[in-house]
Order: C-alpha cells, then structure tokens, then sequence
C-alpha cells in the first residue's frame, strides 16, 4: 500500500489544481495509468500512477489546489476500499466530530450512492445539522453551485441524510459534448508568463551557461529525404525536424554527460533520451514536453510522435512524465524565420540544442563554393557539468549524424 501523491512538473511548480478524478475507489489500475487531470501554470496535464494496484481512498476533491508532494490517493491490495485517510499527528481532523453525527434516530438515514467515476470520494459521512433556511451540501458542492450560479434549494440531495453532493449538481446541468481542458480563451496568459519568468530567471541566476554554434551542410540529408518523400503518402512523409531530432537524441546518448539533471547534489546522467520540444502555443507562452526514448525511435516513429505532441500542447492531453521527464531540450524557430536561436536551459535539466532556419547559402565544397542547405545548431551547456571541449565534440556528432541520414 502506498500514498499516490502531487507530482512535481517542473522545477518552477510548487502546486497545482486536481480538476478531474478519472477513476473512484475500488478500480484496478495499471502502471502508467490516467487516473486524474491537474491544472498547471502552463497546461492542464494527464496525471499517470506508477504502480498496479486498486484505488482504495480519494483523498482529495475535484477543484483543489494542492501541493507538490501532498497525497492524492491511496493505492493498495483492495483490502482497504473506503477506509479512512491515517491522520497525520498534530493536523486537526478534516471535520468536528459533531459533524461526523448522523442525524437524529426519528428521522432516516439516507443510503450513500457509489461514487461516480467524476465525483470525488471524499464527502461528509453525514451533513450537519443546518441552521433554519440553509440546504445541507458538501463544502465542495456549495463552492461549485455558487461558481455556476446554481440555487441549492433547487436540487435534491443523493449523499448522507439528504445532503446536496457534487453529482446532483452535474446530474442538474444540461449535458454537453465533452471537451478537454487545455489553453484557450479562458486561459491565464500572464500566470504562464510569470511562470516561466520564474523559471528562466531562476536558469539565468543559477546555471553558467556557455554557447556553441555550428552551421551544417544538410545537402545530403536534402537529398535523402527527398528520394524517402517520393515514395511515402503526405501523411507519412518526414520533415527534416524529425532527423534533427534523431542526431540530437543519438549525440545525447553517446555524450552523457549533457543528458541528465542537476540537483543539489550534483550531476546525475539520465539513463533515457527523452527530448523535450519547446512548443509555442497560440495563445502565447510554451511548453516543453518531452519524447521518451527519442533515440531508439525509427524516424517514422519520431515524426509521429513529433506531431503528436504538438498538438497535444496546444489542445489539450499532454501527461505529466513528459512534462517532468525531459532530459534535454531542443528550441527551433526556423520557421518563424530565425537564422540562429540560442536558448535557455531550462533547470534541472543541463543542454539547450537550437536548431534556426534551414536555407540555401553559399559554402565551401571541397575546393570550390556551391549554394547548399544549412542549418545553425547551437548549444547552451551547463558550464557546472562539462567544458566547451566535450560540447564541441557532441555538436561534431550530430553533424556527422545529418551527413549520413541514412543511417538515422
């Protein structure tokens, strides 16, 4: 049996707020899981569990805000279903235990209905007594009625001894298709940016960076992909992000050490690739989620996990071990016209990889000069962790990686 707790999502989170239980007391779940949605700063996030076990206790209500590291859920055998959180020495109880009282013997006791997959399981075991004029309703319900405009003495109550609970409130709503939360017209542009003020400047204060740039030949893997494109339909066709993607990942995995985090106690290498993507949303602001195992991913697989990513930061649906799992991150703004793009690294995290605009420029082949694609490749490294020496060295290696895309 274990504690299911807030999960950090980034180095500039302390809290977030749960909106969403998917599962209730007594489900089986599986590692990896969707069991709940948490709003962030940045994006409402996919919340997985990293055990199999049953849910055994809600701990928290929908539309909480809670703390990073504060318990969510229990998750054990199944042999504890319903039972009460262990209270933690020194914490008042959660109620009076005049509250906990079920209500006078003349009048009958309501039966509690199971708890729907969207409602909480934490409610009073039973309401207390109100004073004259007051309908009885759980603190939650009573929050939620008032956000919505919604008169309680309209409702009928389903929980303990007549209370009003949060399902008879969404059972009084007018069903409508279901959405998934994300950034949109109510999202709060100035708390993302704040957000990621907090986090930059804690990046530029703390980590000393030093910069790199390369500028690569991409006539071979122009040719490459062409040859590749002619044969695919549109929907399987390959940008040239998914091979800067792949050299980076492969240039990681061979240089560890600009792949991993650092933390109070020092560098730790990561034993994954997963790259993040820095992702511009359109209501301004990004976000940074990551590919998990970019290296060993096929470019086929890449380019699909590319967009799809994509798309999930800007609609909706991103899970919370890519937001916290990335181990380096590439920033490209090549197609917003930039020619070079030196980033920020973005803490715990020691590697920034930017990637400007791919264009045709004259170079130097072998002993003459010819118009060739190229790319600006640069690099923000953790000057804590390694020298310019090694950084150089990994920038060769994504180069050398782009002249032979065949081999990607």
């Amino acid at each position: 049996m274990s504690d299911f707790s807030m999960p950090s999502m980034g180095a500039d989170m302390d809290s977030g707020k749960l909106v969403e239980w998917k599962v209730k007391p007594g489900d089986r779940v599986k590692k990896g899981q969707v069991v709940a949605a948490v709003e962030t700063s940045k994006a409402v996030l996919d919340v997985e569990v990293f055990e199999d076990g049953v849910v055994e206790e809600l701990y928290v209500e929908e539309d909480t805000d809670v703390d990073v590291g504060e318990p969510l859920a229990r998750i054990g055998d199944g042999s504890r279903v319903g039972k009460q959180k262990p209270q933690a020495a020194g914490k008042e109880q959660t109620q009076p235990a005049s509250e906990t009282k079920t209500e006078p013997e003349a009048e009958p006791k309501a039966t509690p209905k199971k708890p729907s997959a969207k409602e909480p399981a934490v409610v009073p075991a039973a309401a207390k007594p109100e004073s004259e004029g007051r309908v009885p309703a759980s603190p939650a319900a009573r929050r939620k009625a008032r956000k919505a405009g919604m008169a309680l003495a309209d409702l009928r109550g389903s929980g303990p001894a007549g209370a009003i609970v949060l399902r008879d409130l969404q059972s009084a709503q007018p069903s409508k298709p279901a959405t998934r939360p994300g950034p949109g017209p109510g999202f709060d542009r100035g708390q993302m940016r704040a957000a990621i003020a907090a986090a930059m400047s804690r990046a530029k204060r703390e980590i000393p960076h030093y910069y790199l740039a390369n500028t690569v030949d991409l006539h071979a893997a122009e040719q490459w992909l062409t040859g590749y494109n002619e044969h695919q339909p549109p929907e399987n066709r390959l940008l040239l992000s998914a091979l800067f993607m792949k050299a980076t990942a492969l240039a990681l995995a061979r240089y560890s050490e600009l792949n991993g985090h650092y933390a109070g106690d020092g560098f730790t290498a990561a034993t994954q690739v997963n790259l993040g993507m820095a992702v511009h949303l359109r209501g301004g602001g990004l976000v940074a989620p990551a590919i998990m195992d970019a290296d060993t991913l096929t470019l086929p697989e890449l380019m699909h996990q590319l967009r799809n990513l994509v798309r999930r930061a800007r609609g909706g649906g991103l899970r919370v071990s890519e937001m916290a799992g990335g181990t380096a991150t590439v920033t490209a703004l090549g197609d917003r016209g930039v020619d070079t793009v030196y980033g920020v690294i973005y803490p715990p995290q020691v590697a920034m990889i930017g990637i400007g605009r791919a264009h045709r420029r004259p170079l130097a082949v072998d002993d003459g000069v010819a118009v060739r694609l190229s790319v600006d490749i640069t690099l923000a490294a953790d000057h804590r962790v390694c020298d310019g020496h090694l950084g150089a060295l990994f920038l060769n290696e994504i180069e050398q990686r782009l002249q032979q895309p065949e081999a990607l």
